[in-house]
């Protein structure tokens, strides 16, 4: 059975009570036509939704005693949504009341089924917030939020890898939490007290590489002064993770192999073979097996590393984790930047979901980050996301026109991500160059874009 969702309506003009009762007669309705009213009716009920008249009694030709009325209640449920109603004439006084918290406000003469679509998001946007609260409490594999079953998934993988032995490899686009996945495999581990050390392969450069994964002895090479362990070493009975695996240079992967196979490590300039006892974990946003195929890595490496593999998906692909993991991070950065509680406007919420996240949760967290420093409301908007225009309500309604407009948002985008090197974008999409060049001209990509080296 459907939860009833309940509805506090704090309007003194009893004819549109009787309209509002009758016109949403899909929620349980509450009335109230004062201040008094409305705070007892809160307190008694909790609502997650209220439309407040800021025209009431005692003085209803002034917002003075609706706005009273907005704060007291913000003040004792501040998640609450409340959708201010103000006159035809009145839109200064609904600004100002969405400053101090209001969800939402609309204007009379009232269009019940306009005034419903707004309620109706206020009941979605704060049935996701609780979503969010309860899966915090649960606190699921120290803190990873995942309501999406693809994510759901690969926690569960997660739970069953991480008590054994096995190598584990970790495959999904950047910034989408491979690190994060891999600390928790190492913390839900017989490890958790040991060292968990990571090492970026596509960080350091080619030279230095080795020392810092293998170590070297006292005059291994010019500067080296003192004996110096590598970060495999400093590992010893915990995790060691490489990161970017798929970056890891070819001369190196044949000395990785031998330590992976036999546990043991020799340090550049030294003779003696010193064993160590690590868990390994791996990660990368790249293709193995193609890198393979080219040359570029070692088939039984990849054979050795990936006992179990795991793919991540990206943010797009995770249903319903986006606002979630964004009204965490929302929460965490008001925390941290010393900000009063915010929430997320409506049409925030929307420009969320529609948004495609091309760099995942680490794109998330700077654009959230940034909006939250410089909203001065309760509400951080969708220009303060910076995540472009998302109320075009003109959407297509057949399947070959979506179908038309996703794939020439993702051309646009595979060309902006390489630099509109053809090659390297018909590779990124997973078609031919001719492929790409037929739907250049099926889809009036500009010419300019394809004129650009190919090289």
């Amino acid at each position: 059975m459907t939860e009833s969702k309940l509805l506090l309506i704090v309007e003194d003009d009893p004819g549109l009570q009787k309209q509002l009762k009758w016109s949403l007669e899909q929620y349980e309705i509450v009335l109230a036509s004062n201040r008094d009213e409305a705070i007892a009716a809160l307190r008694r009920h909790t609502p997650s939704v209220v439309t407040l008249d800021l025209g009431l009694p005692p003085d209803p030709t002034n917002a003075s005693e609706g706005i009273a009325t907005l704060q007291e209640m913000l003040a004792l449920a501040p998640s609450t949504k409340i959708i201010v109603v103000t006159g035809n004439d009145d839109r200064n006084n609904a600004i100002q009341a969405v400053a101090l918290g209001a969800y939402d406000f609309y204007q009379k003469p009232i269009d019940p089924d306009v005034l419903g679509l707004i309620i109706e998001r206020a009941f979605q946007l704060d049935a996701l917030e609780r979503g969010y609260q309860e899966l915090k409490q649960q606190k699921p594999l120290h803190g990873i939020i995942a309501t999406s079953p693809q994510m759901q998934s690969v926690l569960r993988m997660v739970e069953k890898v991480a008590p054994t032995q096995a190598t584990v490899l970790l495959l999904g686009e950047s910034g989408t939490g491979k690190e994060v996945l891999a600390r928790t495999v190492h913390r839900l581990s017989a490890r958790a007290d040991q060292p968990f050390v990571a090492v970026n392969c596509a960080a350091i450069p080619e030279t230095l590489l080795e020392s810092e994964l293998f170590g070297y002895e006292k005059g291994a090479f010019t500067g080296a002064v003192a004996q110096t362990k590598g970060k495999i070493e400093y590992a010893q009975g915990g995790t060691f993770f490489l990161d970017e695996i798929g970056d890891l240079p070819f001369a190196l992967q044949a000395k990785l192999l031998r330590f992976i196979q036999e546990r043991v490590i020799e340090r550049l300039g030294g003779r003696k073979e010193i064993p160590v006892d690590v868990r390994i974990i791996c990660a990368t946003h790249r293709h193995l097996p193609d890198l393979i195929e080219q040359g570029q890595f070692r088939s039984d490496l990849y054979y050795r590393l990936s006992e179990i593999a795991v793919d991540i998906p990206p943010l797009r692909k995770r249903e319903g984790d986006i606002i979630a993991i964004a009204t965490a991070l929302l929460q965490r950065y008001c925390r941290e930047n010393s900000r009063k509680e915010k929430h997320f406007s409506q049409d925030a919420a929307q420009a969320l979901e529609a948004y495609l996240w091309p760099g995942n949760i680490r794109e998330m967290e700077n654009k959230i980050k940034r909006a939250v420093i410089l909203s001065d409301s309760n509400f951080v908007t969708a220009e303060e996301l910076q995540l472009g225009s998302t109320t075009d309500k003109s959407m297509p309604l057949n399947l070959k026109a979506v179908r038309e407009a996703a794939e020439t948002v993702a051309i646009n985008r595979a060309l902006s991500y390489t630099d509109h090197n053809v090659s390297e974008a018909a590779k990124l999409l997973g078609v031919t160059r001719p492929t790409l060049y037929g739907l250049f001209e099926k889809y009036g990509i500009p010419i300019s874009a394809r004129n650009q080296s190919d090289d």
